[in-house]
């Protein structure tokens, strides 16, 4: 089912590349609630939230066609442009208030339910309980500068600032932890 799923997503993909509304409109509904609290749990604010999103379709829109099935599957691409135009936000916020931002525990995702489509909750759920199981096989140095960099949209430096740690074994630890992420991430959707 999987794998057909991602096949669908191509083809949505190539159709949006060639203009077609109604796939974007099919991808919209299949991820923006998703890529919504994605990036609310990054930003939490609403109205920066739905900006992310609609910056994010407005650029598949834009760029579909230059979209690589070799670097990325969709559900990915997606995610990474949620998550950087989240971080843009969280610069930008930081440059103008000079706030700190609090680290979230990917455990504390909150659900996302909805009674108009309960088949995509049940994915969503799904992932969310994946990720959350492949975080819990990180050792916990990973798991904090993960958090750090995607939950709180912090820079490596920002990071070894706020940890202490040198700005090498940052690197170190968030490329090594996103190694086993990657390789755990595998294993736990083929077992799923």
């Amino acid at each position: 089912m999987t794998i057909q799923r991602n096949l669908d997503e191509v083809i949505l993909i190539q159709r949006i590349a060639e203009q077609d509304s109604k796939a974007l409109s099919e991808l919209y509904d299949r991820y923006a609630r998703v890529l919504y609290a994605v990036a609310f749990k990054m930003l939490n604010v609403v109205e920066e939230t739905e900006e992310v999103v609609l910056d994010v379709f407005n650029q598949v829109w834009r760029t579909a066609e230059r979209y690589d099935t070799k670097k990325a599957r969709v559900d990915t691409w997606l995610f990474m442009q949620t998550r950087s135009r989240a971080l843009d936000k969280l610069r930008a916020r930081q440059r103008m208030a000079k706030t700190a931002i609090v680290s979230v525990d990917a455990g504390d995702m909150e659900e996302l339910v909805s009674p108009d489509n309960p088949e995509e909750d049940v994915v969503i759920k799904e992932r969310q309980t994946i990720v959350i199981a492949a975080m819990k096989q990180l050792s916990p140095e990973q798991q904090q500068v993960l958090q750090l960099a995607y939950y709180s949209g912090l820079t490596h430096a920002e990071i070894a600032a706020q940890t202490g740690l040198a700005l090498g074994t940052v690197k170190t630890r968030i490329r090594l932890g996103l190694n086993k992420l990657r390789n755990v991430l595998e294993l736990l959707i083929v077992d799923f």
